[in-house]
């Protein structure tokens, strides 16, 4: 039980955990894989070496034993977390593995200030914690194992095609080897995929957007191939190694950013492969007749990076929305097509009515929020997704 006690006592651990920084949660995964192995089939561990996973539990630590009082506060977190959790399939169990090194990885790094009182607190904290996940996960995997088409764990599906959308990016439609429905999902959500690349010693498992909309019989992701920093492990093995026929292991399609029906203009920002859930929506909102008038914004570097540029083109034609285009490195020849960067000044926006949805590099929908906080633009209109380890803009 989470007493007064144990919530004075982790306030007054924040500054410990702060002057700790990523260096905590960097020696906390170090133990976790050592002693765990078998965990590396579930985590990512492409985040792990860029360290981006170790920067996002640090300041989930951070935040929770600084909102210890108001939870309600790390609702939004919670919801973010749980949803990504269950298409890694967490069960659990692995909230005791979890909780052990992390208490253990406290004492080790601050064995004076790491007392038995403190011990206590935080074993509380962190049981009351898993406590919320655990039934909020349970939660998930109950409602999508009940609905029509649904199921809980991975299932066995096919690759029934594999289409090139640009340089970078493919499409894959999965279809489920048993031949029954599958689980619909709202417009923004991913899915997980679980492959075994050849030679690698564990499973990996990503989540990659929905690019489509739903249909009740497949699924459609589209993958870009990362070739940068830290090369993508399982994009370049489904590029290069994965085809038509082949076999993967889905999970339920989940998370918490998705298109929502506020009855107001739609205006969908991305750059780069942040386009596939905007696909998504943009599919759905066409198949379902929109009434409310939309937007569509894309950056990206030249013409040969452009996915889906004859069909976006098409949907937006054919239902009168309005659509706006930047390639950083290309003269474009096409009057809704812009060279540079992208600039939202420059075109005619709601800013004043519309809900604003934006996905792409960090880097980018830092850039973009902030123009349209200049424009005028309600922070809470303005909704976003990051692929991999949470990041705040």
């Amino acid at each position: 039980m989470l007493t007064d006690k144990h919530i004075e006592i982790i306030k007054s651990t924040i500054p410990l955990l702060e002057n700790a920084g990523s260096a905590l949660t960097a020696h906390f995964y170090q133990r976790l894989f050592s002693h765990n192995p078998e965990l590396q089939d579930i985590f990512n561990m492409s985040n792990q070496q860029s360290g981006r996973q170790q920067v996002a539990l640090f300041e989930a630590i951070a935040a929770y034993a600084k909102h210890i009082e108001n939870l309600n506060a790390l609702t939004s977190a919670v919801e973010r977390i749980a949803q990504k959790h269950t298409s890694f399939n967490i069960q659990a169990e692995h909230y005791a593995i979890v909780g052990h090194h992390l208490i253990e990885t406290l004492r080790e790094l601050a064995s004076e200030a790491f007392t038995a009182e403190v011990e206590e607190a935080w074993s509380n904290a962190y049981q009351f914690l898993a406590g919320i996940f655990i039934n909020r996960e349970a939660q998930l995997y109950q409602e999508r194992a009940a609905k029509e088409g649904g199921w809980q764990g991975a299932r066995a599906f096919t690759v029934i095609d594999k289409v090139t959308e640009s340089a970078l990016v493919k499409s894959f439609i999965f279809a489920p080897v048993d031949q029954q429905a599958v689980i619909g999902f709202t417009p923004g959500q991913y899915i997980g995929l679980e492959v075994h690349p050849t030679g690698n010693d564990y499973k990996e498992i990503r989540q990659y957007s929905l690019s489509d909309k739903p249909n009740g019989k497949s699924y459609r992701i589209s993958v870009k191939r990362e070739q940068q920093g830290v090369p993508g492990k399982v994009s370049n093995y489904l590029h290069d190694s994965v085809n038509i026929g082949d076999e993967v292991k889905l999970y339920a399609p989940a998370g918490d950013f998705f298109f929502v029906d506020r009855q107001s203009p739609t205006v969908l920002i991305s750059a780069g492969v942040g386009i596939t859930p905007m696909q998504g929506m943009l599919e759905t909102l066409a198949a379902n007749k929109h009434p409310q008038p939309v937007h569509f914004l894309h950056a990206c570097e030249d013409n040969s990076q452009h996915s889906f540029a004859q069909r976006t083109a098409e949907l937006v034609k054919n239902n009168n929305w309005q659509q706006n285009i930047w390639y950083r490195n290309e003269k474009p020849q096409q009057s809704h097509i812009k060279q540079g960067m992208m600039d939202l000044s420059s075109t005619d926006l709601p800013t004043q009515t519309g809900n604003f949805y934006l996905c792409g590099p960090i880097a980018f929908m830092k850039f973009a929020k902030q123009q349209l906080l200049s424009l005028g633009v309600g922070e809470g209109n303005i909704h976003y997704e990051v692929f991999g380890p949470h990041a705040s803009l």
